[in-house]
């Protein structure tokens, strides 16, 4: 069992930028991908980025490739997202993921393990 602990949200001016963090409770961090995904109102959560277990492969969605960086710290046991050039259309509830695999999976089904989510507002 993963508990996962989000923090870093808040409210930004459209071109800003945030950074969240995702702390695990794992003696094998390293053993899972990370990834982040968000959920805006009325919509599907969508896939945003994902990195593996050794920091060296990330994958992000086309929204946001460019402007956004999923990162870990295998030592201090958290994922992080930087998100840059922030737009209102970023306005969400973003949940970072766990997954006990070598693969970065996109989708939601893939992931076990979900932190209780942050909401992310920017603002025009």
């Amino acid at each position: 069992q993963v508990h996962l602990v989000e923090s870093g949200g808040g409210l930004v001016q459209t071109g800003g930028s945030l950074r969240l963090s995702c702390a695990a409770s794992t003696q094998t961090f390293d053993s899972y991908t990370m990834a982040y995904f968000r959920q805006a109102p009325g919509k599907e959560r969508e896939f945003v980025g994902a990195v593996n277990w050794r920091n060296d492969i990330r994958h992000y969605s086309d929204s946001v490739k460019g402007r956004f960086i999923i990162s870990r710290d295998n030592e201090k046991n958290t994922a992080y997202l930087q998100m840059n050039r922030l737009k209102p259309e970023d306005t969400a509830v973003y949940y970072c993921a766990a997954e006990q695999t070598r693969a970065q999976p996109m989708v939601v089904k893939e992931y076990h393990y979900w932190g209780q989510g942050t909401q992310v507002t920017v603002s025009s």
